[in-house]
């Protein structure tokens, strides 16, 4: 366990607040994020600067709440966010609803405009599609939460004590309709208390990488896995980051900006055919028709040495992990010996998008659940419950961190400013994602090649660049 305290609490919480908002990563590229049109528009809530009720939230009116229950369980929600919403405005009536195919159940919703939520937590495999939501105005209009009065310092506001940026990486068509709460680490999940046990080093190079999986997979354990059933997008977050550490951070800023030929790069091909050989030889074709829980519940069980995923992985898995069992992070390998960033390099990102329904019946009672949940009381909660960092400033302040997130700190500082940056085609362009997790799986599983797999994928980004017309949306960093 790692606790936070003394002398190097201000440099620990640099590295777990997201060291990637002060480097290029989450907050320069959010912040020059633009495009989409003039005429989205989200509710007319505004702050009156009012510490107390910046927002003019009526107690008599309820709150509806849609928490994805995922990874991250919606605990967080039922034992932090709502009662302390429920203390600031006694007598409200607040109904919860923990989901997990999201898309599946609140689109008829907000297509008959009957049982809107005021707050939805929009994750997971079936998530709604915000640029669409955005397009129909369902989507309130966050600026006044981030100007409205901190809970922590009513002279601050909350944009203030929030990481650098984290309100820019919720802009959709140019507006910040999105809240992203969590602050996520990705890269290859493995067992450390395993690897000790056997002498093993988590490879820095895709040489290694092959030569360690002979050695585990003489000893019976399956050397890598991911989901195909349902979690795809795990393995071409690898694909991603890898190309980056290539060619670096420009080859997914040119992805995300739909550049012509961005997907047939030299880097995004090398990458590919990489982690094609990886999981063709090193893995085994069953674990396509499988869940992502299916195939964690296997790595606790020792029958799988690497698992690509994000630092929320810990939490997901703590009711099936041995105590034995002891997760630990380790960066993507190098694909070449001229890398553009090193080995130690690793993705950080504000993620785990929440929004505030502006045709729900209680907006303005939604945005104050925000600033309730970006206060460190329920920052912190939201960690303890979770297991996963928010974008909260000081939010982890004398927390006592699990394995797996003492690791995500030493991933951190190792990294130092060599972040990865994120994705956001992934949130901009529905169709395009949900083609990536097809191909990914055909790659990965040996229908395709990295050749083939790029040419598919440029014609796809292509299609969704015509789609877009006058709404391509694009960032500078």
């Amino acid at each position: 366990m790692t606790e936070i305290s003394g002398l190097d609490r201000r440099d620990v919480l640099k590295r777990i607040g997201l060291v990637a908002v002060a480097a290029p990563g989450l907050s320069v590229l959010s912040a020059c994020a633009t495009g989409g049109s003039d005429d989205t528009k989200g509710g007319d809530v505004s702050s009156s600067g009012d510490a107390k009720n910046p927002f003019g939230v009526d107690a008599a009116k309820p709150l509806n709440v849609v928490i994805f229950k995922g990874g991250l369980g919606d605990d967080y929600a039922t034992q932090v966010h709502e009662p302390m919403y429920a203390k600031a405005y006694p007598g409200v009536k607040i109904k919860h609803e923990g989901i997990v195919e999201i898309g599946k159940a609140l689109q008829p919703r907000f297509s008959s405009g009957t049982d809107i939520p005021d707050v939805v937590a929009n994750a997971g495999t079936d998530l709604m599609d915000t640029g669409a939501l955005a397009e129909a105005g369902h989507l309130q209009d966050l600026t006044a939460l981030w100007d409205a009065p901190s809970l922590d310092d009513p002279a601050k506001k909350i944009r203030d004590a929030v990481l650098a940026g984290a309100p820019e990486a919720g802009l959709v068509a140019g507006k910040p309709f999105l809240m992203a709460y969590v602050s996520s680490t990705y890269g290859l999940w493995y067992d450390s208390e395993l690897f000790k046990s056997k002498g093993w080093t988590p490879p820095k190079t895709f040489d290694e990488f092959k030569t360690l999986a002979e050695t585990i997979k003489s000893e019976g354990i399956t050397p890598f896995a991911y989901a195909g059933k349902n979690a795809s997008y795990y393995a071409y977050w690898m694909i991603l980051i890898s190309a980056a550490k290539i060619g670096g951070n420009q080859v997914l800023i040119d992805i995300d900006n739909l550049k012509d030929g961005a997907w047939t790069s030299p880097a995004v091909e090398q990458a590919a055919a990489a982690w094609a050989e990886i999981n063709t030889k090193y893995s085994d074709k069953s674990f396509e028709g499988l869940i992502h829980t299916e195939v964690q519940t296997q790595q606790n069980q020792g029958k799988i040495a690497f698992y690509p995923s994000g630092s929320w992985l810990e939490n997901e898995q703590a009711a099936s992990t041995p105590k034995t069992f002891k997760y630990g992070l380790a960066p993507t390998p190098s694909v070449t010996a001229s890398d553009a960033l090193p080995y130690e390099a690793i993705r950080v990102a504000a993620g785990e998008y929440y929004f505030v329904s502006a045709k729900g019946q209680n907006p303005s009672g939604g945005l104050e659940y925000f600033r309730q949940m970006l206060s460190k009381e329920g920052a912190k909660g939201f960690t303890e419950k979770s297991g996963s960092l928010t974008i909260v400033q000081g939010a982890a302040e004398g927390l006592t961190l699990s394995p797996g997130l003492s690791s995500v700190f030493a991933a951190q500082q190792a990294a130092g400013n060599n972040i990865v940056t994120t994705s956001l085609f992934e949130n901009w362009y529905k169709e395009l994602e949900t083609e990536l997790r097809r191909q990914t799986n055909n790659l990965m599983y040996g229908r395709s090649d990295a050749k083939k797999f790029c040419a598919a994928m440029q014609k796809a980004a292509d299609k969704a660049k015509k789609d877009a017309g006058a709404d391509l949306q694009t960032r500078t960093a």
